[in-house]
C-alpha cells in the first residue's frame, strides 16, 4: 500500500472553560468536544526516497501548502520520529471544513494526517504514540485522532471518554470571519485583566464566546436571532443542537450534520 485516503471530522466545543494561563502561553481549559459529520479529505501517498520531502496541494486558495501548514509539520514530525528510512510524501487536501472557525479544520488534518501515514508505514505506531506526536503539534489534535465525545483539559491534549449521544446539529459562520485562537485568548485575557462581569460570564457555555462577541456584529446578530445558539471554539461558528438555521446572505449554513463516534480513519 503506498497511499492511502483519510476522513477527518469537525469537531464543535459543547462548553469550553477557560482555567488560567500556562507558563508555555497556552491557556488550561476545561472542555466537553464532539466530533461532527462535516470532513476534510486528506489523500497520502508515500515512496522510498533519498531524503524527507513533503509536496502539498488541495483544492482550497485559503490555506498554504508550504512548511506553515499543520499538514506539513506533522507529516514532517512523524518522519522524523519514526524509523522507515528516507520518503516523499505527496497530500492532497480536500477542505471542506471552513478555516479560523473552532472546528478544528487544521488540526483535524493534521490528525489525519499522522494517523494515515501511521498506516502507509505498517502501523509502527502504537495509539498512544500517535497522540505523544499529535499533542507536540497543537490542543485539538488528539481530539480528533480519538473522535466521539471527550471531556478534554490541560491544554486540550488530556482526554476524557464521556458517554456518546447521536444528535443533530446545524451550523452557522459568518462568511467572511474568521477568528484566530490566538486573538480569542488575548481578548479572553484582557477581559479577565480588566474585570470584566463575572455574571455575565456565567451566561455563557464558552468562555471565549464571552471575551469577543462584543467586537463583532455579525455574531451579534446570530445571537440575537438564535439565543439558544454557542460559539465552538475561538469562532466565528456557531452551533444549534436539534434546530437549524435559517440561510442568510452573508452567512455560512451547513443543517443536517450529525454527532459521530469516531474521530479521523480510511476511507
Amino acid at each position: 500500500m503506498t497511499s492511502v485516503k483519510v476522513q477527518c471530522p469537525a469537531k464543535i466545543n459543547l462548553g469550553l472553560k477557560v482555567i488560567n494561563k500556562r507558563d508555555d502561553g497556552f491557556h488550561n481549559i476545561e472542555s466537553v468536544m464532539q466530533t461532527i459529520s462535516l470532513y476534510d479529505y486528506i489523500t497520502i501517498t508515500m515512496i522510498d526516497s533519498d531524503k524527507n520531502e513533503i509536496h502539498l496541494e488541495g483544492n482550497s486558495k485559503e490555506i498554504p501548502y508550504d512548511e506553515t501548514n499543520l499538514v506539513y509539520k506533522a507529516a514532517m514530525l512523524f518522519l522524523k520520529t519514526v524509523k522507515i528510512g528516507k520518503r516523499s510524501v505527496f497530500i492532497y487536501i480536500e477542505k471542506n471544513i471552513p478555516i479560523a472557525a473552532g472546528l478544528a479544520g487544521g488540526s483535524t488534518d493534521a490528525a489525519g494526517t499522522i494517523y494515515g501515514l501511521n498506516k502507509l508505514a505498517g502501523d509502527i505506531l502504537s495509539e498512544d504514540e500517535m497522540h505523544k506526536l499529535c499533542s507536540q503539534l497543537g490542543s485539538d489534535l488528539n481530539v480528533c485522532l480519538k473522535g466521539g465525545c471527550i471531556k478534554t483539559s490541560g491544554r486540550g491534549e488530556i482526554l476524557e471518554p464521556a458517554e456518546f449521544e447521536e444528535f443533530n446539529v446545524s451550523l452557522i459562520k459568518p462568511v467572511n470571519l474568521g477568528i484566530s485562537a490566538k486573538e480569542a485568548y488575548t481578548k479572553f485575557g484582557v477581559k479577565i485583566k480588566n474585570k470584566a462581569s463575572v455574571d455575565t460570564r456565567k451566561e455563557y457555555v464558552n468562555d471565549l464566546e464571552w471575551a469577543i462577541i462584543g467586537d463583532y456584529t455579525e455574531l451579534q446578530a446570530i445571537k440575537a436571532k438564535y439565543p439558544k445558539s454557542i460559539m465552538t471554539g475561538s469562532g466565528s461558528t456557531y452551533f444549534m443542537i436539534e434546530n437549524d438555521f435559517e440561510l442568510s446572505d452573508g452567512y455560512w449554513v451547513k443543517n443536517g450534520l450529525k454527532a459521530v463516534a469516531n474521530g479521523v480513519k480510511l476511507v
